[in-house]
């Protein structure tokens, strides 16, 4: 996992070719017709927090099929308990940084998009946990995916989820939403994450999607969280979205 320069090459040449292909078809693009999509997302619940950013570059238009390029980078602070050192609180650190280029689908209201690419993740524990899978920095491989439907004009269904080979670790998300007063999604949500093997967490909650304010696109969701340490809380989020 430590290897970065073999990887980075592979990364490098694969996006030098999908961006070639990519340009040749972009007179194809209508004028005034966002190529890029900024987000960020803050995630809060009882013991810990994180938040990231980003951007989507879609050369064809981020509504559009096609090649597409994510780049985001976030981290955060943790807690968990350590049976290795006496049931100690261990207080967490993580900055993570990924480069993916991927393919979106689009087929009608169906929109899916695929992403494979460079994980970067360093992480620093306090006190210093040695029975801990992820101690320092680390460079790996991320798969990502994003699929978006409306089976009707007043439902939604979302669904993401992204593996990495740094600690096996993973985040898989399922949302479904009715159209409330044609501003935004309101609905159902679930949701589980997995740092290795010392930590899990599952959740359940509310989500409101696609509340559109100016030139942003906002979301929020709350629910109830439970963890591995058997330590159950009240989780947040707040994301937001723009085109340009």
């Amino acid at each position: 996992m430590r290897r970065v320069g073999g990887v980075a090459a592979v990364v490098a040449a694969a996006l030098s070719s999908a961006v070639a292909s990519a340009w040749a078809g972009g007179d194809q693009l209508r004028r005034g017709e966002p190529r890029f999509l900024f987000f960020g997302t803050t995630d809060l619940w009882r013991h810990g927090g994180f938040a990231h950013g980003g951007v989507v570059w879609s050369p064809q238009g981020v509504d559009n099929e096609g090649f597409t390029l994510k780049l985001m980078f976030g981290g955060g602070e943790y807690q968990y308990i350590s049976g290795a050192l006496g049931n100690t609180e261990v207080n967490g650190r993580l900055l993570v940084g990924t480069v993916m280029p991927g393919w979106r689908f689009v087929r009608g209201k169906f929109i899916a998009a695929v992403y494979g690419g460079l994980d970067l993740q360093d992480h620093r524990l306090s006190p210093d946990d040695p029975s801990a899978g992820l101690r320092g920095s680390y460079a790996g491989l991320r798969l990502n995916a994003e699929l978006w439907y409306e089976p009707t004009p007043s439902t939604m269904i979302a669904a993401d989820g992204t593996i990495s080979t740094i600690g096996a670790s993973y985040n898989a998300r399922v949302a479904f939403g009715w159209r409330v007063f044609d501003r935004y999604y309101l609905g159902p949500e679930v949701q589980g994450f997995a740092a290795g093997d010392n930590y899990r967490q599952f959740r359940a909650g509310v989500h409101v999607t696609g509340f559109k304010f100016e030139t942003f696109e906002w979301s929020a969701a709350v629910g109830w969280a439970s963890d591995s340490d058997d330590r159950d809380g009240a989780y947040g989020k707040l994301g937001l979205l723009m085109r340009r």
